[in-house]
Parts: structure tokens; sequence; C-alpha cells
């Protein structure tokens, strides 16, 4: 079990939400973003995450939005940190990015496309930070283990490992459910990432599309089997979000789904 600030994470303890829109597209609408998440997490008596990514660093095209940067984008998610005090999750891209990320962030993220790069695990690691390494679309979940090793390399035993899908042919994703089983044996929390995992990557030539509609399914079953915890890119307006549109839950439409959801971990749990 992992222990941040007050909220205990493991696959049998109370389902924590990790949640927050794709990228960072303003001040202003991060801060709305977090106070609606943080105004729900508090009335369900969820635990909340709040994730954003100050950079896309692997979008499609050359001309898409890719974030406000480092600099500027550690600073708003620190603004969000304070006047909320939320827990803070947020993407590594580069080795040289460990020490400032770790300044604000709880957890650092390693992108599933960057989950097998040594020197970025060993980086993350260093920051003695809760690691959540995403599963490579690439990768079978059994082969997760050595990216455990590596940062458990640098004396970090805070590890998570997220699910958001397996590469199926072109322009397509799946998720096999006995992964999070699989990575559940690897002895740390496993989290699903019910919005990624809808993906149509590179869908539409330019842009990654998705299939929305089958979040809530996804998050369902991955919730039946039991995990530690759900990640969502939410967004106020999906089909205006500057990253990830075809991907992200209605902001609106998160109260619902997560009642549904913590119905079943209830039952799965038994608390």
């Amino acid at each position: 079990m992992l222990k941040l600030n007050n909220i205990k994470i493991s696959n049998g303890n109370k389902l924590v939400l990790i949640a927050g829109p794709c990228v960072i597209e303003s001040e202003k609408a991060i801060i709305t973003i977090a106070k609606r998440l943080k105004d729900i997490t508090e009335e369900l008596e969820i635990d909340l995450i709040f994730k954003s990514s100050f950079k896309k660093a692997n979008r499609t095209s050359l001309n898409s939005f890719t974030g406000p940067g480092i600099d500027r984008g550690m600073e708003i998610l620190n603004t969000v940190k304070q006047k909320f005090d939320l827990p803070i999750l947020t993407d590594i891209h580069e080795s040289h990015e460990a020490e400032k990320i770790a300044m604000v962030a709880d957890i650092i993220q390693i992108p599933a496309f960057l989950c097998r790069q040594t020197d970025l695990l060993l980086a993350a690691g260093e920051t003695k930070k809760i690691i959540n390494i995403k599963k490579g679309q690439f990768l079978a979940p059994e082969k997760m283990t050595h990216a455990i090793e590596k940062v458990k390399s640098t004396g970090n035993n805070k590890i998570m490992l997220t699910e958001r899908g397996t590469t199926f042919g072109y322009n397509n994703l799946v998720v096999d459910m006995r992964a999070l089983e699989i990575m559940k044996k690897l002895n740390v929390p496993v989290v699903m990432d019910a919005t990624h995992s809808v993906q149509m990557p590179g869908g539409v030539g330019s842009t990654t599309e998705g299939n929305p509609e089958f979040i809530e399914p996804l998050a369902k079953a991955a919730v039946a089997i039991g995990v530690a915890a759900l990640f969502l890119e939410v967004h106020p307006n999906p089909p205006k979000a500057l990253s990830d549109a075809g991907s992200q839950l209605k902001l609106s439409d998160l109260k619902k789904l997560m009642n549904k959801l913590l119905q079943i971990d209830r039952i799965i749990k038994n608390y």
C-alpha cells in the first residue's frame, strides 16, 4: 500500500480518483475544473489526485497544441495544489525535468510510450516521489516487472502501474482485462486509465480520435476486478479540448459515473 498524505492507495482499499484535463489549456480553465472536481469528490467522499500535463510531447501533428511548458505549467499546478489542497500528478518526458517536476508533483507519471526508457525511470525514481508507470501499448503486462525493477534500483519502492489499452492493428486500442490481474500480481497498486483506453491513435489523420461511449463500461469492468485507482481525463466540453478531444469524459457526467463505480467498488472490496 502507498500512502500519499491521508490517501491510501492499494488494490484492496477504497477506489481513488485521478482526474483532470489532458493538458493545461489555461490557468483559468485548470482552476475551474479543479474546483468542480474537488466539489464532486468531497460530496462523494472519494480521494482525488489532480492530473494534467504541462506539455504533450507525443502529439500526432507538429501543429497540435502542446501546453504551456514546464515552467508555467508547474506554476499553474502548484496554484491548484495550494488553493485546493490537492495532490498533483503530471508527466515527465525527459530526465532533466525530474528535479523541477518533483518540487510540485506528488506523483510523477511515466508515459506509456516511454515506459522502457531506463534513464527516465531512474531519474524519476531518484526523486523519491510516487512513480506511476503507464504500461506501453506495445508491452505484455508481465513485462512491466522490468520497469518496476529499474525504479526500485534507485531505492524507491513507491510505484504504481497503469493500464491504458493495447495496440490492435492501426489506429485502434483494445483493453485486455487480464492485464489488471497480471499486474496486481507484481505487488503494486494498479490503475485503470479508462479514457486513453478508448483512443483511436491518429484516427482522423492529424489527430487522435476516440470512442468515449466505452469509458463507462471499461471503468465498470476494471472496478469490478478491483483496482487501486481510476484515471480519467475530464473536460467541460471535450469536443473543444485542445488535446484528446475524442476521448475525454465530459465533466458534467463525472458525478453520475462515479456514483455507479463506487457502488461496484463497495461490493468488491466489502467496505
